[in-house]
């Protein structure tokens, strides 16, 4: 067994991003055709344990200090950093070393590993949070909320599970921006969430489509903390001064001093009039998918209205299969449809879309076999 492990790890190793990804979605078969129903309990059992010991983790402080130490830590010594009561400490150590988010070095010895360094990183501590304190008691209160709905669709941001799980009427989107702990969390895991594999523009043939003669590259429309239009900047040096970010003001004023090298940042609501006018493209990334077809068609149509002659607009989505949907889409999906009342769509869906809102799809671009993240090129019909 430890020899068919390492084979397995050097073959990782050696994998590109879609290989690695294929090796982990058959651990994962095989896992699942291994297990017993005592086994499937078990796993069901410690799925709430996990995020909030990593939590803990988080709160503690402990990817940090074991992350930056040179040396394994005792559980004294991470008892005297944290202020955490030693016997305390040690039981949730030993937990955090029995899932992988830690190493065990020795008897209450411990020191960091991958998965340790990971959690470490803003982006992903924001994750933690994020996932737990926001999506957590959206999930815990999603099957009640569909028992009471009698299973109906669910197409209202303000009529969701999130509004069970927290006391709001707001949709998430609007109640979110209110608390800036959840927020920021919600802000940080964005800036890493999709960051892994091949970026998109690796696969869209952007410096051939940019063609000449437009004042503006590209627009970010509700870009967050505009880390797409920071990496098109790195990347692609003569794109700087040509960039355009836009998001809500509690986002944009969230950016760190001084703005993006490079980038034009705009106060913007993308259901109201596009300011930038006959960009060469406007760029939505994840923006659709939390919104019914309704509100998708006004946000089209405003962009739409800002094309001018070889402009185009890229949607940055899922683009889902018509059947087999990989397990990591299907998350999200369902995650769309408790928190907002939204979805991912398929191929059919999106044609659908697009031509309720006057335009088609030009080509699209797959750049993550495994999630289906894809460029759709659209035009004008």
């Amino acid at each position: 067994m430890d020899a068919l492990l390492k084979q397995l790890s050097t073959l990782a190793a050696q994998a590109d991003a879609a290989g690695r990804a294929k090796i982990l979605d058959s651990l994962r078969t095989l896992q699942l055709s291994l297990e017993t129903p005592h086994d499937t309990l078990q796993r069901f059992s410690g799925l709430h344990l996990e995020i909030a010991g990593a939590r803990i983790g988080e709160d503690l402080n402990l990817f940090q200090l074991l992350s930056e130490s040179d040396e394994p830590l005792t559980t004294a010594a991470l008892a005297a950093k944290t202020g955490a009561a030693p016997l305390l400490l040690s039981r949730i150590l030993r937990y955090l070393a029995s899932v992988g988010q830690i190493t065990e070095a020795g008897p209450d010895v411990f020191s960091a590993n991958a998965v340790t360094k990971t959690l470490a990183q803003p982006g992903y501590r924001g994750g933690i949070y994020h996932f737990f304190d926001n999506c957590g008691p959206v999930f815990q209160a999603f099957p009640d909320f569909l028992k009471e709905t009698k299973y109906a669709d669910v197409t209202d941001a303000s009529k969701t599970a999130f509004q069970k799980a927290f006391p709001t009427d707001l949709p998430a989107f609007m109640w979110l921006p209110s608390q800036p702990e959840r927020f920021a969390s919600l802000q940080q895991v964005m800036t890493v969430h999709f960051a892994a594999g091949v970026p998109w523009f690796a696969v869209f043939p952007l410096e051939k489509e940019l063609g000449t003669g437009f004042e503006t590259a590209l627009v970010d429309v509700g870009g967050g903390f505009g880390h797409q239009v920071g990496a098109l900047a790195g990347v692609f040096p003569a794109l700087q001064g040509k960039l355009v970010l836009q998001d809500l003001p509690q986002t944009v004023a969230m950016l760190p001093p001084g703005g993006l090298p490079g980038v034009d940042v705009q106060v913007h609501n993308f259901f109201e009039e596009q300011p930038v006018k006959g960009a060469r493209f406007y760029y939505l990334r994840n923006i659709l998918h939390d919104w019914p077809d309704d509100k998708c068609v006004v946000i089209l149509s405003q962009l739409k209205a800002a094309l001018a002659e070889g402009s185009q607009i890229l949607i940055d989505e899922m683009v889902l299969p018509n059947e087999s949907v990989p397990w990591e889409a299907s998350v999200i999906d369902l995650t769309m449809l408790a928190s907002l009342g939204s979805r991912e769509r398929t191929v059919a869906e999106w044609t659908s879309l697009l031509d309720a809102a006057g335009l088609e799809a030009k080509e699209i671009y797959t750049y993550s076999p495994r999630r289906k993240d894809s460029i759709i090129q659209v035009v004008p019909k």
